[in-house]
């Protein structure tokens, strides 16, 4: 009896260990995330599972699993770089997981005009790439993608419907506030975002968006090894965000 009880003491032991080095791992370093909207289109799609790094902002109870607050405030605090993807909680109620992209700094003034996105009162170039046919939550589409390269030189790809949708494509002008962060989706007509709810404040940073690890486009389970070739996204798998 003594023998099963040590062999269940250690057992346990051993699953209390490991659970705590995987919260550990979560918290600290990386975190899964998966894709759940089309917002982020044609960057990340709906399907994609990537991780986020956590070390990169700093740490705050955001970093633990339901915000548990065993962090006052936010230790080893650092600012994204405009560009960045990031993942955060929404201010509206601090809370709910978003993804978006960073494009606007603390003092920047944001306006979109006419589809156009303006920082500091110029106009952010962007260049046709192509015309492209596209189903989201709200239907299918015909979008543009265009390559829109930020003031600090970062290019990337987003999508436009048209330039000339309510709310989204005349907005106006707002001051960052120090400490906050103006955030977008790439797809800038199908993108809740701060156009919407205002600046995300430092303090709701949890973490930056590194790689897709995985991909599926709902044709199938992973465990239906007979669908991969239909479902899967192979080429995919293991690409950095950016």
């Amino acid at each position: 009896m003594k023998k099963e009880k040590k062999g269940f003491f250690s057992g346990t032991m051993g699953l209390v260990w490991a659970a705590l080095i995987a919260l550990g791992i979560r918290s600290f370093f990386l975190e899964p995330y998966n894709i759940p909207s089309s917002s982020m289109v044609p960057t990340l799609l709906i399907g994609d599972y990537l991780f986020i790094s956590k070390w990169d902002y700093g740490y705050s109870r955001h970093a633990f699993p339901f915000s548990i607050p065993l962090i006052p405030g936010r230790i080893f605090a650092d600012a994204p770089q405009r560009g960045d993807v990031v993942v955060f909680k929404t201010p509206t109620d601090n809370r709910t997981d978003f993804i978006k992209r960073v494009i606007g700094l603390p003092g920047d003034a944001i306006q979109v005009k006419a589809g156009r996105l303006h920082i500091n009162g110029a106009i952010v170039p962007r260049a046709f790439k192509a015309k492209e046919f596209w189903t989201t939550e709200g239907g299918s589409a015909v979008y543009t993608r265009y390559v829109e390269t930020l003031p600090n030189g970062l290019e990337h790809d987003i999508y436009e419907v048209s330039d000339t949708i309510a709310i989204v494509d005349d907005t106006p002008e707002i001051i960052v506030p120090p400490d906050h962060f103006f955030v977008m989706g790439d797809n800038r007509d199908n993108s809740q975002d701060s156009r919407f709810w205002g600046p995300v404040p430092a303090g709701n940073l949890v973490g930056k968006a590194r790689f897709i690890f995985y991909s599926n486009n709902g044709a199938g389970w992973f465990v239906e090894f007979w669908k991969w070739h239909k479902s899967l996204r192979f080429s995919r798998f293991f690409n950095g965000i950016h």
